[in-house]
C-alpha cells in the first residue's frame, strides 16, 4: 500500500506533464500555421500562367458555403486583373448535391468568366489530388500558377504545389472569425500528417 500511495502522485505528475507537453506542442503548431499564413509573399497576377482554386463545402441546397464563395471572389479579383485559365477543383462530398468543381464553375460563369477559361477538376478529394489533377489538365508547359484557397490553408497548399512540380504563388481568402480555432487546429494536424508522409512514415 505504501508503494501505491507513493506511486500515485508520480503517476499524476506524469499525466500532468504529458498533458502540458501535448498542449505546448499544439500551441506551437497553431502558432506555426498562423505565422506561415501571415508571411505568404505578395503575388502578381501577371507573373502566373493559371489560377488553381481549391474547393470547399457546397451546401445541401446547392449553394456555396461562405468559405468557398470567398475563395472564388478572390480568384475573380485576380482573373479580372489578368485573365488566365482557372482550374476549379473538388469532387462531390458527403451531403453535397453536386461536385464542388461544377458549383464553382457555375459561380464563375455567373460572374462573366468565359467558359473557355474554366477547367473542371472534379475527381479529387484532398489537396494533393487537387494539384496533381490540375497539373494534368494544364499540361506540362504550365509551371507558374496562383493557388487560391483560404488563408490558413494556403502555405501547405503552396508547399504541396511545389512538391507536385509547380512554381506556386498564392492568394488567400479570409474565413469567418468563429471558425478560426477549428480550422487552425485541423490545419496543424494536416501539417503533421504532411511531414510524416514526406518522411516516409505514413503512406501518401
Amino acid at each position: 500500500m505504501r508503494r501505491n500511495r507513493r506511486g500515485l502522485p508520480l503517476m499524476i505528475r506524469l499525466l500532468i506533464g504529458c498533458a502540458a507537453l501535448g498542449l505546448l506542442i499544439w500551441v506551437g503548431l497553431v502558432a506555426f500555421v498562423t505565422i506561415k499564413e501571415k508571411t505568404v509573399p505578395a503575388s502578381r497576377p501577371q507573373d502566373t500562367q493559371a489560377i488553381i482554386v481549391l474547393g470547399a463545402q457546397v451546401k445541401a441546397d446547392g449553394s456555396l458555403s461562405v468559405q468557398l464563395q470567398w475563395r472564388l471572389d478572390k480568384a475573380l479579383e485576380v482573373y479580372r486583373a489578368h485573365p488566365q485559365p482557372i482550374v476549379v477543383c473538388g469532387a462531390q462530398g458527403t451531403n453535397e448535391p453536386v461536385t464542388e468543381a461544377s458549383a464553382m464553375r457555375d459561380y464563375l460563369l455567373q460572374n462573366d468568366v468565359p467558359e473557355a477559361d474554366i477547367l473542371l477538376e472534379d475527381q479529387s478529394f484532398n489537396t494533393r489530388q487537387n494539384l496533381k489533377n490540375a497539373q494534368r489538365l494544364l499540361g506540362e508547359g504550365v509551371k507558374k500558377v496562383l493557388i487560391v484557397t483560404s488563408n490558413y490553408h494556403l502555405p501547405r497548399a503552396m508547399t504541396l504545389a511545389a512538391d507536385t512540380g509547380f512554381e506556386p504563388a498564392g492568394a488567400g481568402s479570409p474565413i469567418k472569425w468563429y471558425y478560426w480555432p477549428k480550422n487552425h487546429f485541423r490545419e496543424a494536424l494536416a501539417w503533421v500528417k504532411y511531414w510524416l508522409q514526406k518522411g516516409g512514415i505514413l503512406p501518401y
